[in-house]
């Protein structure tokens, strides 16, 4: 019998927890349109489904913050090895509160704030030395400091409106759940493998 979709994620998620070796287990593959028409993805790190959203941070000013800006419509990919399942969600992306972007960005290890800091995430460089220095410079400065968000740190909260859970089985013959969102409801089917 299928059930809520938030609740099979988290199960899931759970179960994956306990059996990965991953070093990142909470990575993902986040899929945008991109600002030239092309399809864009790259690889994140899910903070939190929260209020059945799935959370992601990182610069606003990015080329990412950019594409979800223009066009809020992403996906997010999971593939978990240890347990053998891909989860495929599609929703609308929208920018989470000031607030709750601080909380996540206290919760960043020190060398991760000062690269949030001193870094415009994508935009070219010249010389990577030169950056490594300012980096090296500035956690030495900061050590012992709290570092504040800078303005243009902040992150998404995506609003499923289809989720794909997939087991892979031996014999190829997956087993795939399919829910997608009908009017504040889910509507759940199983699809051919």
């Amino acid at each position: 019998m299928m059930t809520h979709p938030i609740e099979k994620f988290n199960q899931w998620y759970k179960e994956e927890l306990v059996k990965s070796k991953a070093s990142i287990p909470s990575a993902c593959c986040l899929s945008t349109l991109g600002l030239d028409g092309f399809p864009n993805a790259r690889f994140l790190s899910l903070k939190e489904v929260r209020h059945g959203n799935f959370i992601i941070t990182g610069p606003l000013g990015s080329l990412k913050g950019k594409e979800i800006k223009a066009k809020p419509e992403v996906a997010l990919t999971f593939w978990w090895e240890a347990t053998l399942r891909q989860i495929r969600v599609q929703g609308i992306a929208s920018e989470i509160s000031s607030d709750l972007a601080s909380v996540y960005f206290d919760e960043r290890n020190q060398a991760s704030k000062v690269v949030s800091l001193i870094s415009e995430q994508g935009m070219e460089i010249k010389e990577i030395d030169q950056l490594k220095a300012i980096f090296f410079n500035k956690l030495k400065e900061l050590e012992n400091e709290k570092i504040a968000r800078p303005k243009d740190w902040g992150g998404f909260s995506i609003a499923p409106t289809r989720i794909e859970f997939m087991e892979f089985k031996e014999s190829r013959f997956h087993l795939r759940e399919c829910y997608t969102i009908q009017e504040d409801s889910w509507d759940a089917q199983y699809i051919q493998p």
